[in-house]
């Protein structure tokens, strides 16, 4: 029997509240990837160019560390891999995540929030950290759009 995993990083509650309609909806289980380093409000200031998010997304390199672990990733078949998008892309933090477990036979299909701008390279940078994976494309989901949602889960592309 397949089982359902509903990942998510966020860090201003956007993503979480999206991830939740997620895993209702598919009955997966939830799992929030929580840095080691909670960012503040001024972390997340992308006007800032001392920002810790800003300092962070400049680097490619940058893997900002996760406080807690999935034990049990052998269990799941498929994943749901919810973030926002900043400078682009996904958080680097979902770059650390990817990097920390072995994915290979395991379907990722990501999912982000954003304030405006689009997925730019998100994809072909996070095949990279889980090349083993079979990727689906990445998905703009937006709130309390729960139709639209369940289309989304339900496509088989």
């Amino acid at each position: 029997m397949s089982k359902t995993l509903v990942a998510y990083f966020s860090a201003s509650g956007t993503t979480s509240e999206l991830a939740k309609e997620v895993a209702e909806i598919t009955g997966g289980d939830l799992f929030e990837i929580m840095p080691e380093q909670p960012y503040t409000k001024a972390d997340l200031d992308w006007t800032d160019k001392n920002a810790r998010t800003t300092i962070e997304m400049q680097n490619e390199t940058s893997r900002p560390k996760i406080a807690n672990k999935i034990n049990n990733l052998d269990e799941y078949d498929t994943i749901f891999l919810g973030f926002p998008i900043w400078w682009y892309v996904a958080p680097h933090i979902i770059n650390t995540f990817l990097e920390s477990y072995d994915f290979e036979n395991k379907t990722i299909r990501p999912f982000f929030t954003s304030g405006g701008s689009g997925a730019g390279q998100t994809d072909e940078i996070l095949h990279k950290c889980a090349p083993k994976a079979m990727w689906r494309p990445a998905k703009r989901l937006y709130a309390n759009n729960t139709d639209r949602i369940r289309v989304w889960i339900n496509d088989l592309e």
